[in-house]
């Protein structure tokens, strides 16, 4: 199914009441629930695709997650999401020896607790999740390959225009980005306050900095040999490593995160080979030889990240709103990206959660009923 709008027609504005910005978890949630509750809107996304920062790639050996993958208990609004759609959940694997590297590559073996045990993963990837809200929407009112560049208050509203030239007339805009790729990219007209602007810059991009990789394999050898598939490593250039096969396990990965710094890992045939020289160490000779290494870089992902956020995060970000980015161009602007979650901010579930916020500020500004 096909879900584009085309805006790229020389000299095309479009209208609507409600305008999201960023087709990820956020923003299609949100429409989701505006479509429900037959409220005029429209979703435009940069990238030629939907999802956002949740970017699955599937192959004859199954689906694996490149952005985030994993999801917990105690997290309802996604739990009622896949009840909804009648998705598939599995419990991340974890039993069997951890493994562990020192500074000086050299591996250890122990029992322990594994990092992600406890956490779940989605079928088919969560991609099945983005899929299964976006065939809720109406094709017409979603459009891709469309990167907002300006807004504009007007007397009734706001103008957004698009680096195509096209441009959306909206009573109210929600931003469902990270709030410091929008102080990066967009320009407000008048200017927003140099308070706002600061706060929007000082939200940490969550995951942004971050490079993923992904081994393929014929098998989960390292069950057999009695590993988790889960380690942590001081050596790297992956310092955390972590069993990502698919639920049926007929086939076999190895999910793991690159400690290597964005501006010593441009170089990819480098990186990709020092990636199988340490899964052999750790997991044996037959870890170096993968059917696929897939690799995605979100540093240099241009609607993900900006230069700020290629320094290292060390802790989790406290997210929620800050005042400033509140009641924007009188309340016509709203931020709902998952930095602006109060409890969940940076999770998928944080995505639902500034969602569901954004909704509840429509519902004052409007009086928009609530989704049946």
């Amino acid at each position: 199914m096909s879900l584009i709008c085309d805006l790229q027609a020389k000299d095309f504005e479009m209208q609507t009441d409600v305008l999201i910005i960023g087709g990820g978890l956020s923003g299609l949630s949100l429409a989701d629930q505006l479509n429900r509750a037959d409220v005029d809107f429209h979703v435009v996304e940069a990238r030629d695709r939907l999802g956002g920062r949740i970017l699955t790639k599937t192959t004859v050996k199954g689906s694996y997650d490149l952005g985030p993958a994993w999801f917990w208990h105690g997290q309802p609004r996604i739990a009622a999401l896949i009840d909804r759609f009648g998705l598939k959940r599995f419990e991340q694997h974890y039993k069997g020896a951890l493994s562990f590297e020192d500074e000086a590559g050299r591996v250890e073996r122990g029992r322990g607790f594994a990092s992600m045990q406890g956490s779940w993963r989605l079928e088919g990837g969560l991609q099945n999740l983005v899929q299964a809200l976006a065939a809720t929407l109406p094709e017409a009112r979603v459009s891709l390959d469309a990167a907002l560049v300006e807004l504009f208050e007007e007397d009734t509203g706001l103008k957004a225009t698009f680096a195509d030239g096209s441009a959306i007339h909206a009573k109210q805009v929600v931003l469902a980005l990270p709030p410091r790729v929008v102080a990066e990219t967009v320009r407000f007209y008048p200017a927003l306050p140099e308070p706002t602007h600061l706060a929007m810059s000082n939200v940490a991009t969550w995951m942004a900095g971050q490079a993923k990789a992904v081994a393929i394999y014929e098998t989960p050898f390292w069950r057999a040999e009695g590993l988790s598939g889960d380690a942590m490593s001081r050596f790297g250039p992956m310092v955390e490593i972590h069993d990502a096969s698919p639920a049926d396990g007929r086939s076999g990965a190895l999910f793991g995160f690159i400690g290597v710094p964005p501006s010593a890992r441009q170089d990819l045939g480098a990186l990709r080979q020092q990636i199988l020289i340490q899964l052999a160490r750790l997991f044996g000779p037959e870890a170096a030889e993968p059917a696929q290494l897939l690799i995605k870089d979100w540093a240099f992902d241009p609607f993900a990240a900006t230069p700020e956020d290629q320094k290292p995060l060390f802790a989790h970000p406290g997210y929620g709103m800050p005042d400033a980015m509140t009641d924007l161009m009188d309340g016509r602007v709203i931020f709902a990206g998952t930095e602006t979650a109060q409890h969940f901010g940076g999770y998928l579930e944080g995505a639902l959660e500034a969602a569901e916020n954004a909704l509840d500020r429509l519902q004052a500004l409007n009086a928009i009923e609530p989704a049946g």
